[in-house]
């Protein structure tokens, strides 16, 4: 992992032509509940078994609740020897801190007051 990310340059960057790959490790049912767009779902407890679907990405940002769970999972995909050359963070404060929008499980776009 190289560090923590804010969620406002999160914001930033899914603006950019350096679009991170955002990983959601929350749960399904949480990820439909709303989630940062065009962000994937890869529950942590799949992150084990999923880690090679990152190989040769360049930005990784995972992303949780709280900032805690995803320090864990940014540090496993960043262990992984497919994923050496690429750029690992968390964001900062997970999703509790986005102040961006959020996309739901059947596709709207919206600012709820609470993404899980």
């Amino acid at each position: 992992m190289d560090a923590e990310i804010t969620p406002e340059d999160v914001e930033t960057l899914l603006e950019s032509d350096d679009r991170p790959r955002i990983v959601d490790i929350r749960s399904p049912g949480e990820f439909d509940r709303g989630h940062i767009p065009g962000s994937e779902n890869v529950p942590f407890g799949e992150l084990p078994d999923r880690v090679e679907d990152f190989a040769g990405a360049d930005h990784i940002v995972t992303v949780c609740p709280h900032g805690k769970a995803s320090v864990q999972a940014a540090r496993l995909i960043g262990s992984y020897e497919g994923t050496t050359d690429a750029r690992v963070e968390s964001m900062a404060g997970g999703l509790e801190a986005w102040d961006g929008p959020l996309e739901t499980g059947d596709g709207e776009t919206e600012t709820p007051d609470s993404p899980f």
